[in-house]
């Protein structure tokens, strides 16, 4: 602040061009947003009807709320006995009434909001619901697995990689199953849920079995393949593809069964047999180099 009664000594000042080009460039700009002044007060005026629009919205779904809370309290009641009731030895009894029970909370404006008014018992339901669609998923993967059939008019590689696909989709599902398997045992015991589907002895032991059946389909269609295939780096990529295969498969199941074991056999013995005739070649190669040939 400068001393009272003494003039204050002015700054000294440069012109600045970039200030010039800024207020140019926002008057051109201006000017083009008048002219379409018309087009943006019919926005505005859109916008403030959708925002008016939304609040009467909200309003009326607010309202439905409170009147399904206020009338279906009856209806309600019944599903939450019907829920804490519910007890089963079989997952097969458990998949209709979870489908039953979610057909009747739709005709409820909005499921969660209005449950939260009573007692529901949600833990049971979820853990209900869990179980329906997890054997439903599994059940379905298995239908899968144990249905395929490789096409012998596909190409090769994109036949390989279609099984390939399959077999990582039976290793996560059964990965799946078994994070599930350890964080629903206490809940489902304490819901008298069946378990029995989720054990190595139910589901999990198809799964495997078709896994291996998929390991025998993949290692025939290898062995097919090199029939056609003369020699060279594609024979030695083809085998341990196939190799590879089989061990992932032996490993993820735990074994093989008499017709998958013969078939890698026959694998096995092509592959040595790929060997052999590779060191003859390389034997050959290398005598023609030191001798004329």
């Amino acid at each position: 602040m400068p001393a009272k009664g003494r003039k204050p000594v002015p700054a000294k000042v440069r012109r600045v061009p970039e200030v010039v080009e800024f207020y140019h460039s926002l008057m051109r700009r201006d000017s083009r947003r008048e002219s379409g002044a018309g087009a943006s007060d019919l926005l505005a005026t859109a916008n403030a009807r959708d925002m008016i629009g939304e609040i009467e919205n909200r309003s009326a779904h607010l309202l439905a709320i409170k009147t399904d809370v206020e009338t279906q309290g009856d209806f309600i009641r019944f599903l939450i006995k019907e829920v804490e009731n519910a007890a089963f030895t079989d997952i097969e009894d458990v998949v209709p009434f979870v489908k039953w029970l979610d057909d009747e909370l739709s005709y409820l404006v909005d499921e969660r909001a209005v449950l939260k008014h009573f007692t529901w018992p949600e833990q049971k339901a979820d853990a209900l619901r869990e179980a329906a669609f997890g054997y439903c998923d599994l059940k379905k993967l298995e239908s899968e697995a144990s249905s395929f059939r490789d096409d012998a008019r596909q190409h090769c590689g994109p036949a390989l990689k279609k099984m390939q696909a399959l077999f990582e989709k039976l290793e996560h599902g059964v990965y799946n199953l078994s994070r599930m398997r350890e964080s629903a045992t206490k809940r489902y015991k304490l819901f008298r849920i069946p378990m029995d589907w989720m054990l190595e002895t139910g589901f999990v032991s198809q799964i495997k079995l078709a896994s291996v059946k998929l390991a025998l389909k993949y290692m025939k269609r290898v062995s097919a393949e090199l029939e056609m295939v003369g020699g060279g780096p594609e024979e030695e990529e083809l085998i341990v593809q196939g190799v590879r295969f089989a061990f992932r498969v032996h490993q993820f199941a735990g074994g093989f069964d008499v017709e998958t074991m013969r078939a890698f056999q026959e694998l096995r013995d092509k592959a040595r047999s790929c060997h052999i005739q590779c060191q003859n070649q390389q034997q050959q190669k290398l005598v023609c180099r030191s001798t004329p040939c």
